[in-house]
């Protein structure tokens, strides 16, 4: 996610202390400037991920004789710490994690991080990759970093609540409500939310497919929360939580695990969240999940919000040539093909095998005609402007009500933000 957190100077000299001792090299064994074998450093706020990204290796070495030195942070604070503190060294990442929107701007803008136009145009030429997600990735006409992964946001539903309720999948945004209305009164809450962290799905849905520019002007800075427009976009979303809707906002309990046994019938999520649904002990018999329905029936394509992760490498790094090197490759099919065997989820590439059917399924649909896709809100909106928001619209869970004074708290940090950058 783009969020990006503020350290105490205690923290960070610790972190600079660190880095002097281990480094970013990775050793003896790794390549150094200008070459494109060998063992490449690797570093990623994913730790829990380490061990899929390594059992890439062989793959990896016998495709282009790279294989991957992970190092994996659980601190996401520690980890921007090091990343950005690295840059000041001549030790600085051949391969790292980062986040899309304001959080890669902001290193792309100082010039930190390699430029990859090059690989991306290959990509697009192949089909490995579309134009889409391109734009997530590119400043001033030229393409940094490439995607470590995608995640679509879409509905994963109940199928023992649907077949009960004798509901079938939505295909447009009445019978949506309709399947809601019909669960409620059956006893059923339709959806899921909470009041931290992931408070944003429902509103940006609202936004971007009731009018994708108004959800575009709000990344901008040219359309204001506080528009008649967006106002009356979260009285649709007003209503439906006096409909009675969504479920506790406080609850504790996991969301996977809720879904399993029904404390909802519904939940918005990263296509990742399968993982966590497995985890939780259901299966693809058990869940399924479509595309939401647009809001707005006229528009010409259905706007699908994405998440996508970046793996950068830094223009100073000892080790720039060997980590473009690994990113040209880490682009193609067979490396895709590799990755989602080991970790799951829909594939950016449209070559690549999905091991799961359900995901390989709705990632060849949203790659299809007739959808389109737009940066979700953590990476879409500046990061000041996000924090706000999500605290903001997680009390409108809480306690919803006129949605204005809410609004207002957002937009002031938008006017402050923008007014910053003038």
């Amino acid at each position: 996610m783009a969020i990006r957190r503020r350290l105490t100077a205690a923290t960070a000299a610790a972190l600079i202390a660190a880095f002097a001792l281990t480094g970013c090299s990775g050793g003896s064994d790794a390549g150094g400037e200008g070459e494109v074998t060998g063992s490449l450093s690797f570093y990623t706020d994913k730790a829990a991920w380490k061990p899929d990204f390594e059992s890439l290796n062989d793959a990896s070495s016998a495709a282009v004789d790279i294989t991957l030195k992970t190092t994996g942070y659980s601190d996401a604070n520690q980890y921007d710490a090091f990343i950005k503190q690295s840059f000041r060294t001549d030790k600085s990442p051949g391969l790292f994690t980062w986040h899309t929107g304001d959080s890669l701007k902001e290193l792309v803008d100082e010039g930190l991080v390699a430029e990859t136009t090059d690989i991306w145009t290959k990509a697009i030429d192949e089909g490995w990759v579309s134009e889409d997600l391109a734009k997530s990735y590119t400043f001033d006409g030229k393409q940094y970093c490439v995607p470590m992964n995608i995640a679509y946001w879409v509905m994963f539903y109940n199928k023992a609540i649907f077949a009960d309720n004798g509901i079938e999948v939505p295909t447009t945004w009445d019978e949506l409500n309709a399947d809601a209305a019909k669960l409620k009164d059956a006893g059923v809450t339709p959806y899921y939310q909470t009041s931290v962290l992931f408070t944003f799905q429902w509103f940006q849905h609202l936004v971007a497919s009731t009018d994708p520019d108004l959800y575009a002007g709000l990344t901008t800075g040219e359309v204001k929360y506080t528009d008649p427009a967006i106002v009356d976009i979260m009285d649709v979303w007003l209503e439906e939580q006096d409909n009675g809707w969504f479920s506790d906002a406080g609850s504790s309990t996991d969301p996977a695990v809720a879904l399993k046994q029904g404390d909802f019938a519904m939940i918005n999520f990263g296509t990742f969240f399968a993982g966590n649904l497995e985890g939780a002990g259901m299966t693809s018999d058990d869940y399924g999940m479509f595309v939401i329905p647009a809001v707005n029936s006229d528009l010409s394509t259905t706007p699908v919000a994405v998440e996508s992760g970046p793996l950068c490498t830094a223009e100073n790094s000892p080790q720039r040539d060997l980590g473009l090197a690994y990113a040209e490759w880490w682009m193609s099919a067979d490396a895709q093909t590799a990755w989602n065997a080991a970790h799951g989820d829909v594939a950016f590439n449209p070559k690549a095998e999905v091991a799961d059917p359900a995901l390989a399924e709705l990632g060849t649909q949203i790659a299809g005609e007739g959808y389109s896709l737009y940066d979700r809100f953590f990476e879409a909106m500046p990061t000041e402007i996000v924090t706000t928001a999500i605290e903001q619209f997680g009390a409108f869970n809480a306690n919803p009500g006129d949605p204005l004074p809410f609004l207002e708290k957002i937009q002031a940090t938008a006017d402050k933000y923008w007014a910053e950058q003038e």
